[in-house]
């Protein structure tokens, strides 16, 4: 296993579970500062087979509810998304809630649980990989150690991305590098739901702040921006936390938490969203943001490490007799990897980040044109578990055909005059 983040932690408990023994190398075991705090309503089953049931998580002050998701617009409206009852009944049968989380307190749950299984934890880095063909055969760390094994696991994280370096992976990118700047704040209570802040109705690409309770009395705020736009301030010679605190005192809901005693510099990352194709070889495969960086906007990044890692070592742990995974379920992993990173991050970037089809429609139901069949696709996945040829096919080809709907709807949009005026921001 290289990466011990969530995905590598996931998949090793699994492969634990079902008698294997376990090597994972990780070069940072305390994981600071994960992101991907407001979850999905497919993540609470998905937690529920690693043992962390939702009551458990509530009642340690891992997680709160996420009841709704709640889009604000500067000019102080909003719209509030709420699964409908009737995903809740037969044949869904959805459970209604899902969760906000401490990333920080859920990792160390699930390195609980990882110990408790009596998995090996090398605190290294792999620095080079061994292959012969496109068989792995061996990687070599840091310090000098050689660790051979029959099957592996890339979950190195989007920085790494070791695997996909390796055999150079054919890459789907999606709109420009994006800066995530974020800090958590004390606050006399919270709601349960996630609140973005954005100004919808102007800027060509749009920048967003976030607002998750992580518990009752602590909210994490972050702001995203494309790279090119924060590069800009900070030859203004302006610091993070100069743009940041901007960014908030342009918020009336959010600019009075910059009033408290002084912190340290709020926590940075970049990053930019992308998907790999053939992200399963021989005897090996790619898992989480290894495999596919999905954009923080849609809630689906700790739903798509918990699931790659699920189905990396399902494949494993059925095909661990033999010399090596067949062709083609390694084609059906790739394939529902590639195919759902894209269509979450073509979709947000048509429909959301990039102006034309919210200045069409209005900001909200753009919200409304891209949650309706985001949510439902998580619930279609997860009721129909697509593994085989045929589900997988059909599954996908539901993917591209909303794909490219909304995406020639983009392009319809683009080439109408814009109903709403464009406007430079603050």
């Amino acid at each position: 296993m290289m990466g011990g983040g969530l995905a590598g932690m996931t998949a090793a408990i699994h492969l634990a579970a079902a008698g294997l023994r376990v090597l994972c190398v990780e070069p940072d075991s305390l994981n600071r500062d994960p992101v991907g705090e407001s979850l999905d309503w497919s993540d609470p089953d998905l937690l529920k087979t690693l043992g962390l049931q939702i009551d458990y998580l509530i009642e340690q002050g891992i997680a709160t509810f996420k009841r709704h998701a709640v889009l604000k617009l500067r000019d102080g409206s909003e719209r509030h998304y709420i699964p409908r009852e009737w995903l809740g009944k037969p044949p869904y049968n959805v459970d209604l809630r899902t969760l906000h989380v401490d990333r920080g307190e859920l990792n160390q749950a699930l390195r609980q649980i990882f110990h408790s299984k009596g998995i090996r934890l090398a605190n290294d880095r792999v620095v080079h990989v061994e292959t012969a063909g496109r068989m792995v055969k061996a990687v070599v760390t840091g310090e000098g150690e050689r660790i051979a094994s029959r099957w592996f696991i890339d979950a190195s994280g989007s920085g790494s991305t070791l695997l996909p370096r390796i055999f150079e992976l054919p890459v789907y990118e999606y709109g420009p590098h994006k800066v995530a700047i974020w800090d958590y704040f004390t606050v006399p209570e919270s709601i349960e739901g996630t609140t973005l802040h954005a100004d919808g109705a102007g800027p060509l690409y749009m920048e967003w702040v976030w607002q998750i309770p992580i518990h009752p009395n602590t909210i994490s705020v972050g702001y995203v921006a494309p790279g090119d736009a924060i590069k800009e301030k900070r030859q203004q010679e302006l610091s993070v936390q100069q743009i940041f605190e901007a960014k908030l005192k342009h918020l009336p809901a959010l600019h009075g938490l910059l009033y408290g005693p002084l912190k340290e510099p709020p926590r940075t990352t970049s990053f930019r969203c992308r998907a790999f194709a053939k992200t399963a070889g021989p005897n090996w495969l790619v898992a989480g943001e290894a495999a596919a960086m999905v954009d923080p906007m849609t809630s689906n990044g700790v739903t798509a490490a918990l699931r790659h890692a699920a189905e990396a070592s399902r494949l494993i742990i059925r095909y661990k007799d033999r010399k090596a995974i067949p062709r083609p379920m390694a084609a059906m992993y790739s394939q529902r990897i590639v195919s759902l990173a894209k269509f979450f991050n073509s979709s947000i970037e048509n429909i959301l980040y990039d102006a034309p089809v919210r200045n069409r429609i209005g900001p909200f139901n753009a919200g409304d044109l891209y949650t309706i069949p985001a949510w439902s696709i998580n619930v279609v996945y997860s009721r129909l578990r697509p593994q085989g040829f045929i589900k997988t096919s059909l599954f996908c080809l539901l993917l591209a055909t909303l794909r490219f709907s909304l995406g020639a709807f983009h392009w319809l949009c683009s080439r109408l005059q814009p109903s709403l005026p464009t406007r430079a921001t603050a």
